[in-house]
């Protein structure tokens, strides 16, 4: 059986049972791998831009004798996905501009899934004020620590009978971007260890820059810092 890393582990159980998968930007196809092989769904679309990483996926998927239930397809996106045919929609190990112009672009496709699930290298302030502001409802986050970096991901539900209303100030709103509604709200360690990392990265920064002349430039960026210690702070009253 396959043996995914902790953050694939973490995407993969954020998939809902029985259902159908899109993997897009698929690589090796590890994930659709280990949900056939676990019998936790029932067809998966093996999907990626780069003609390599699909074929290193059709011999994995080969070798685990899995060609009957996940199918490959070389795709720039979801553009080789029809709206229906898949009802979970993972994107993950990619950056979050990229997230977004999938999202925007296969806009018929991504509505017609029941749930997605994101996984964005970067941007993500970006990612989560794009769904927000295009009415997708975050039911779920999580967040991994694996091999030094931190990874945030989260789960789209689409077929709610009601939408979220919100209540939050433009402060609220800003470090919600930031760091993710669910893992502030259920005060996720690892969010919270990511937290006292960045604090004690800018107040370094800080005391650096306290040592330097007060040019324009270094008065603007004592600004920025102090900004995103403010942000940092905020956060932590979470916990």
């Amino acid at each position: 059986m396959v043996k995914l890393s902790k953050r694939l582990q973490h995407l993969a159980d954020m998939v809902s049972k029985d259902t159908i998968l899109a993997d897009v930007g698929t690589d090796h196809g590890y994930i659709p791998i280990y949900l056939l092989e676990t019998k936790k769904i029932q067809k998966a679309y093996a999907m990626d831009i780069g003609i390599g990483p699909l074929q290193r996926a059709k011999e994995h998927i080969a070798e685990c004798g899995l060609g009957e239930y996940i199918e490959t397809r070389l795709s720039d996106g979801v553009a080789a996905l029809c709206p229906g045919e898949a009802k979970t929609i993972l994107i993950a190990g990619m950056g979050g501009g990229l997230v977004m112009h999938i999202l925007s672009q296969g806009e018929k496709v991504v509505a017609a899934a029941e749930e997605l699930i994101l996984q964005p290298q970067s941007e993500i302030e970006r990612v989560r004020e794009y769904l927000y502001q295009n009415g997708f409802v975050i039911d779920k986050e999580d967040m991994v620590f694996e091999d030094g970096k931190y990874y945030p991901m989260m789960h789209i539900c689409q077929n709610r009978a009601e939408k979220k209303e919100f209540s939050y100030s433009t402060e609220e709103w800003q470090i919600i971007y930031r760091y993710g509604e669910h893992l502030l709200q259920e005060k996720h360690q690892v969010l919270y260890q990511y937290l006292l990392y960045r604090l004690e990265q800018y107040e370094q920064i800080l005391s650096g820059l306290e040592k330097q002349q007060d040019t324009e430039a270094i008065l603007a960026r004592k600004a920025e810092v102090d900004k995103e210690i403010s942000c940092i702070q905020l956060a932590l009253s979470y916990f």
